[in-house]
């Protein structure tokens, strides 16, 4: 007897089919391993100042240099990274959260709730996104949960839109009428019924969105009002350099790379999935 596949098996046999894809997995994996487990990983305090040691271009003992107060540049970005996806994971967290309510709100009610929240959210997406996060930022406390709430709050805009329009196209659909019939809540049927059916857009938009998050708060960084020093993250690392960028060249390079690549493979990971959880590519 034939075997037979669900759309999950289908899905992920396309995903891993994607090299593409596996090979920015594999990157995500290993920077998140490297955020847990740093403070193995790294053999100099990223916060102790040596000002012998200053610009020292790279070498056997430091392995990505020292910058202009003499600290190891390598520890420095293996404690950026976990700044850097700590602040992608949980301000996408905050994000999706508060997308998903209002949008399941907004499309299973529809009417004037519908049109009240649409509007909210065409106010919101009016505001570019870097000037709206540093109007907020400007009159906030200045850390790391600052930045993580505050990216989370100007995020999801475009998670909302797209449980919206979810709901709208499966709210009337058999099964959510037959949930009716029995008399089941509507709390019931929005999180029971209709949000696993809608969830799939979501959970790309998502890794899209925690690089567009790790890519926020490297500028805000470098612009001076993200992660505030001396903890370091890829943005105040990178900002730090602009100053020696004709002494010490490696003070850009090593986070603008990190920066790149770690965007680079949330972007390739989550096409993949796109691609994946395309039922019209089955």
């Amino acid at each position: 007897m034939a075997k037979k596949y669900s759309m999950l098996d289908y899905a992920m046999k396309r995903f891993f089919a994607n090299k593409f894809a596996v090979l920015g997995l594999s990157v995500i994996v290993i920077l998140i391993l490297t955020a847990i487990f740093a403070p193995i990983i790294c053999r100099f305090d990223p916060l102790e100042i040596n000002l012998e040691n200053k610009l020292l271009a790279p070498n056997s003992t430091y392995w990505f240099g020292t910058d202009e107060l003499g600290r190891d540049i390598f520890s420095r970005m293996v404690y950026g990274t976990r700044v850097s996806i700590t602040i992608g994971l949980i301000s996408m967290g905050i994000a999706s959260l508060l997308g998903i309510i209002i949008g399941s709100i907004a499309g299973y009610f529809g009417g004037k709730v519908d049109l009240l929240i649409m509007r909210v959210i065409e106010v919101v997406m009016c505001f570019p996104f870097m000037f709206l996060l540093l109007a907020l930022i400007a009159y906030l406390p200045q850390s790391i949960y600052t930045i993580m709430v505050v990216i989370g709050l100007t995020r999801w805009t475009g998670i909302a839109r797209l449980i919206r329009g979810q709901f709208i196209a499966l709210r009337e659909r058999e099964f959510v009428m037959a949930a009716r019939t029995i008399g089941a809540s509507n709390l019931r049927i929005i999180f029971r019924h209709i949000l696993p059916n809608a969830i799939t857009p979501v959970l790309i938009s998502i890794t899209f969105g925690i690089a567009g998050a790790i890519l926020a708060e490297s500028g805000l960084s470098f612009l001076g009002f993200g992660v505030p020093v001396p903890q370091p993250s890829w943005g105040n690392i990178l900002a730090s350099g602009r100053e020696y960028i004709d002494l010490a060249w490696w003070l850009m390079f090593y986070p603008g790379l990190a920066i790149f690549i770690t965007v680079t493979c949330y972007n390739l990971v989550g096409e993949a999935l796109r691609d994946a959880l395309d039922p019209r590519l089955r």
